[in-house]
């Protein structure tokens, strides 16, 4: 390699890249609501790691807990032979923050593996192949999670993808007809991320638990984004109170470090421990010190208050709805889609945001709205802060 090469020019050589157009910014540290450069330059982070940080950035908690367990040790044994302190600790303080049902943890390590472990669970648990899923949804980019997302231009380069894969609309409760006796398991975002922040109805979300009782499909939540916190509850689906067979975690869950998590009761997740023996494994699934930043980040969740949450949220809802140019916002909790004209003044958006020191982002599949998922500890003086800075980035169009 050659010596001239900028650090911009190695990190597009030597690391594998997602699109041609990286933000490359140079992160030195971050802390709290703010990422800063090499050079000094302070970013207010109103993505958050698109819904990771959601506690903010190195919550001196979480910061605590990794150290501790440093000390203690790193990976000792594949997942589930060994007792480690920091997985148990993990599943103890996550299980007491969800409903009876919902009592057992399979940790792995992010959360496209967590929807292909709930893939796998549900036929187990079903002995059955099909696996519906809703237009517009999107469960991550392994084959598996790739199946269950409706983009087609996103699959088509790495078909064939998996069989049995069938769609119904969001939020349709006349499509819940197409989930029958054969369905192994339905699988639904309760808030659609990647769609522009589509909120499942309680109406639909009720019809959709009672068509899965009567078929015997098992229903399957993906909260990998809109679960701890982001919603404004410590999981969307207690905005409606219906509760699913199996759920599926990651992002902020890790407290800022990866980790994904299959959640159901205690009876089906041990059918993966016989018939066959082993019936789904990992090796860094439950790794101890992401535990143990988890842990601490459940923690700090628990002392959140949702209503200040709320208020900084809907603050900059109508702060930013002030503006002509924004047509609609859909938010639930901190997670918002800013609908705008057209996809190429979401761009100088997301980028005059940038450089006046603000981190918004784009959606992949709805590219006439730019997104924020701030963290929840954002405070009012920051959220203030954000609208100014939105603001002049729409006046410049």
């Amino acid at each position: 390699m050659k010596a001239s090469l900028t650090k911009a020019e190695k990190f597009k050589q030597l690391q594998g890249q997602t699109s041609p157009f990286p933000f490359l910014i140079d992160v030195d540290y971050a802390k709290g609501s703010y990422i800063y450069d090499k050079s000094g330059k302070s970013y207010l982070d109103m993505i958050a790691g698109v819904a990771v940080n959601n506690i903010g950035h190195n919550h001196p908690e979480v910061v605590e807990a990794l150290k501790a367990q440093i000390d203690r040790h790193l990976h000792v044994m594949v997942y589930g032979e060994f007792i480690q302190d920091a997985p148990l600790e993990m599943a103890e303080k996550l299980t007491a923050l969800l409903p009876n049902s919902l009592n057992a943890v399979y940790s792995v390590n992010s959360g496209t593996e967590a929807n292909e472990a709930a893939i796998k669970l549900a036929k187990r648990v079903t002995g059955r192949k099909e696996i519906i899923s809703c237009f517009g949804a999107y469960h991550g980019s392994t084959n598996g999670s790739l199946s269950l997302s409706s983009k087609e231009i996103k699959k088509k380069p790495f078909e064939p993808l998996l069989p049995e894969i069938n769609f119904i609309e969001h939020n349709s409760i006349v499509d819940l007809e197409k989930i029958t006796e054969k369905t192994a398991g339905v699988f639904i975002e309760t808030i659609q991320g990647d769609a522009g922040v589509r909120q499942a109805s309680t109406e639909y979300l009720k019809a959709l638990r009672n068509r899965c009782d009567e078929t015997g499909a098992q229903l399957i939540y993906d909260e990998i984004q809109c679960g701890m916190g982001r919603s404004g509850k410590n999981f969307a689906f207690e905005h409606s109170g219906v509760v699913p067979d199996i759920l599926t975690l990651g992002k902020a869950l890790g407290g800022g470090m990866p980790i994904g998590a299959l959640v159901s009761s205690q009876e089906k997740l041990d059918l993966f421990s016989h018939d066959p023996i082993l019936g789904h494994i990992t090796t860094f699934g439950g790794h101890p010190v992401v535990c143990a930043a988890a842990a601490a980040g459940l923690k700090v969740l628990s002392e959140i208050d949702y209503d200040e949450v709320e208020k900084i949220g809907k603050f900059i809802e109508d702060e930013l709805l002030k503006h002509n140019l924004v047509k609609e916002i859909r938010r639930v909790g901190m997670m918002f889609a800013i609908d705008m004209e057209n996809a190429e003044i979401v761009n100088k958006i997301v980028m005059g945001c940038m450089e006046k020191g603000l981190i918004s982002f784009w959606f992949l599949s709805h590219p006439d709205s730019f997104r924020l998922s701030p963290p929840l500890t954002l405070n009012w003086e920051e959220a203030k802060k954000a609208v100014e800075i939105i603001n002049e980035a729409i006046n410049e169009i």
